[in-house]
């Protein structure tokens, strides 16, 4: 480690996509990413909230087996840094005597160096995190990385009013560098912006924004880190809906440090950005819960039409086989719409007459529907 406090520092974010309870994935994940950022001449690799879990690990947390094999590979990943190549900030849950918690550890040096904890737990909306984890039970002060000190507040400690960066700040902390697990809606991106300028007016300090990718359950995360620097303006800006593992340049001007280098990407915006996250949505679905592949009902109609352009552009036309499933009541428009949809995609398609069920499915409601005029209830059967 440095004896002296260093101008430079070469910050790479690790914008992944990790899977939840895929502990030994998760890892291998982190270890690809800080030899790519070794590569680049990273000093500090930083990853997004608790990496090693993935985000939002739930009722996991609540079997120690889950948070033993947490802590394990981050002591593992921690003697990796022997290697003299760059430190690590990780997030992962950790048992302790004061609760469990949702932390981070710094690791330099073949060690942890550090370890911090969630002060500010969200409970709210698609939140539950009180419901699985402690609260840190004081605030940290920041961490001394080759002689930069360096604050990590967690997620939500930057979001809420119980001045987790302002103290940080008062406690000689010389840049803020913050692990995120955000989930998407549209303009997001301009809420989280505000949320980090609103703390760099508070504090003076520039902050770095690393946010989590990937879909889970109902939730998409969509990346897009970003720092906001101490004169209020954006730093760098990284891709949204895709893997990144960038390298930023910062340099110390004074008592202030300066990004000097880094990506500035064009985001999506509105229709594309929200098409993207449903895409990524249902990659993330489907293959992180080990399908093979999609089969989709087309009608002929636009909303099915859309689902699969929507599989195609998410999954490969390989991987989707689409059905027309006709009836008397299907035209021969509908038919033809459906076929020129799979042909234009690529994808199989095939034609599946339900003739047969449909007529035993209305012979069995006869009497319900005794007294009655045929119409959209019994189309909608098929």
């Amino acid at each position: 480690m440095t004896k002296t406090a260093p101008d430079i520092l070469r910050i790479a974010v690790a914008q992944l996509n990790p899977t939840v309870g895929d502990v030994a994935g998760n890892l291998a994940k982190a270890r690809e990413a800080r030899a790519d950022a070794a590569r680049q001449g990273a000093d500090l690799v930083l990853y997004t909230e608790l990496f090693l879990a993935g985000y939002p690990p739930e009722d996991l947390v609540l079997k120690p087996s889950f948070l033993k094999a947490c802590e394990k590979a981050a002591e593992d990943f921690a003697k990796d840094t022997a290697d003299g190549g760059p430190g690590v900030i990780i997030g992962t849950p950790l048992k302790r005597k004061t609760g469990t918690h949702n932390s981070i550890v710094v690791a330099d040096g073949g060690k942890i160096i550090a370890e911090r904890y969630k002060l500010d737990l969200p409970n709210y909306g698609e939140f539950d995190e009180k419901r699985v984890f402690q609260a840190g039970p004081e605030l940290q002060g920041p961490v001394n990385f080759r002689g930069v000190r360096i604050g990590v507040p967690i997620c939500e400690d930057i979001w809420g009013d119980i001045a987790v960066c302002e103290t940080l700040a008062e406690s000689g902390a010389e840049i803020l560098l913050v692990p995120n697990g955000s989930p998407y809606y549209r303009a997001k991106i301009d809420v989280r912006h505000q949320v980090v300028i609103r703390q760099v007016i508070e504090t003076g300090l520039p902050i770095v924004y690393a946010n989590q990718l990937g879909g889970q359950d109902e939730l998409i995360f969509d990346g897009a880190s970003f720092a906001i620097g101490a004169d209020k303006t954006l730093a760098f800006q990284m891709s949204q809906f895709e893997d990144a593992i960038d390298v930023t340049t910062w340099k110390r001007e004074g008592n202030t440090w300066v990004c000097s280098e880094g990506p500035m990407s064009k985001v999506p915006e509105r229709e594309e950005a929200d098409y993207r996250a449903c895409m990524l949505g249902l990659r993330d679905n489907v293959n992180k819960n080990g399908f093979k592949n999609v089969v989709l009902g087309l009608s002929g109609g636009i909303d099915s039409a859309i689902c699969a352009a929507l599989a195609v552009d998410a999954l490969g036309e390989e991987r989707l086989r689409t059905v027309m499933m006709p009836y008397r009541y299907t035209s021969k428009d509908s038919l033809k719409d459906a076929e020129d949809c799979a042909r234009a995609l690529g994808c199989r398609y095939d034609i599946v007459p339900i003739s047969e069920p449909v007529e035993g499915f209305k012979h069995a409601l006869t009497q319900l529907f005794e007294g009655t005029q045929e119409g959209i209830t019994e189309e909608n059967l098929q």
